[in-house]
């Protein structure tokens, strides 16, 4: 089926193409694929894809941090209700909110909590039932940390940011997603995927693209599994914009505040039910956000550049949906290589931030302009609230 790509004015690397080109020729795959200015080469599949199937998923074209995704809320605060360092405002985030991986995801793992706080209790318990009935038929993704991640930021490109819009309007802002959880329950569909496709086909011509028959068991389990993570990772972001709020107002110098004025919580890595072209398809969102007509988004740039909180076009060629951030320029070894803690420093000038080698992997000149980006999906966004952050923490 076609590939139609809003890609003018950006990188389109050959081996995302060649991608793209293996997921449209999938027999469950179509009436065509939609390639988001921020497209690159992904594992399994592209990202910045949006993969419309019928009578099918495939679980590695929805990948491992299952549910992954964006929260910001507007405060009622301005820049000049801020401490002229925010170094207390950081350091109070990132107490308040584990992040980062040590001792190997084991019980001293700083990304998790020691001892969940009554909060993240109650939330995990009004989940743990349906994580049961998942794991009565799947034992294997039981294994690993469920409470002791729920509200918890990770690694990687995940971070919490606190932000200025336009206005000079205080935001608060976060990225993550299903944490240990959702790459358990990924990576063990996506086995089971492969299995019982060389099972009926035999050896694949792209095994990573294996996928799930609607109307087999496996297919209902999946659905069951997904959807039950897409819900920890909207759950995960909300307990952190709890604890983030609560250590902004609790900071030296910060007035009584309000943060119910606007706010946004959308996945950008999941799978949902959709009508399209008069079609009803699943509809799989890898690196790409939904937008229909009228729906608030966010695209985030990098650790240096700015933000969109934008409201969608609804246009039915990209399935109604759009990038999910500037998408990498560089692989994270290639980024390593290319820049050094001179260049992090002056492209993070004046953000409270990490600017240590650890983070040289998410620099923002690892990325693709947002600007760019921004122009070719013109036509599928417009741009509400432009952010530019200020303090920005990551694991």
């Amino acid at each position: 089926v076609p590939v139609k790509a809003w890609v003018k004015g950006v990188p389109f690397e050959a081996d995302a193409r060649k991608q793209l080109a293996n997921l449209a020729a999938l027999p469950c795959v179509g009436p065509w694929v939609a390639a988001m200015p921020d497209v690159h080469v992904g594992i399994g599949a592209t990202v910045g894809s949006v993969v419309p199937t019928v009578g099918a998923i495939i679980p590695a074209a929805v990948g491992v941090d299952i549910g992954c995704g964006m929260m910001a809320a507007r405060t009622s605060l301005t820049a000049s209700d801020l401490p002229d360092s925010l170094d207390e405002v950081r350091s109070r985030i990132e107490r308040a909110v584990p992040h980062g991986r040590s001792d190997g995801g084991r019980r001293n793992d700083r990304g998790a909590w020691g001892r969940p706080t009554a909060a993240i209790e109650a939330s995990w318990g009004a989940l743990a039932p349906r994580f049961a009935a998942i794991c009565d038929k799947h034992p294997k993704i039981e294994h690993g940390a469920t409470v002791t991640q729920l509200g918890t930021l990770g690694t990687g490109n995940h971070f919490i940011e606190l932000c200025l819009d336009e206005a000079q309007r205080v935001w608060v802002m976060l990225h993550s997603g299903s944490r240990g959880l959702g790459n358990r329950v990924g990576r063990y569909f996506i086995e089971l995927a492969k299995r019982e496709m060389r099972a009926a086909h035999g050896e694949l011509p792209e095994v990573d693209l294996a996928y799930l028959r609607e109307g087999t068991a496996s297919f209902d389990d999946y659905v069951e599994a997904v959807s039950f993570a897409q819900d920890y990772a909207r759950e995960n972001r909300a307990r952190m914009m709890e604890a983030v709020m609560a250590a902004l107002a609790g900071a030296k110098g910060i007035r009584p505040f309000e943060a119910s004025v606007e706010a946004v919580n959308c996945h950008h890595n999941y799978v949902q039910r959709e009508t399209h072209a008069g079609l009803d398809l699943y509809v799989t969102r890898k690196g790409a956000v939904r937008a229909g007509r009228g729906e608030l988004g966010i695209i985030p740039g990098s650790m240096g550049a700015r933000s969109f909180i934008v409201r969608g076009k609804g246009n039915p060629e990209s399935f109604e949906s759009c990038s999910h951030g500037a998408g990498r320029k560089h692989s994270r070894t290639a980024a390593k290589q290319l820049f050094t803690l001179a260049d992090h420093r002056a492209a993070t000038e004046g953000i409270a931030c990490r600017k240590d080698e650890g983070v040289l992997d998410e620099t923002p000149g690892a990325y693709t302009s947002i600007d760019a980006v921004m122009a070719a999906q013109a036509d599928l966004v417009e741009v509400v609230h432009e952010l530019r952050q200020v303090v920005c923490v990551k694991g």
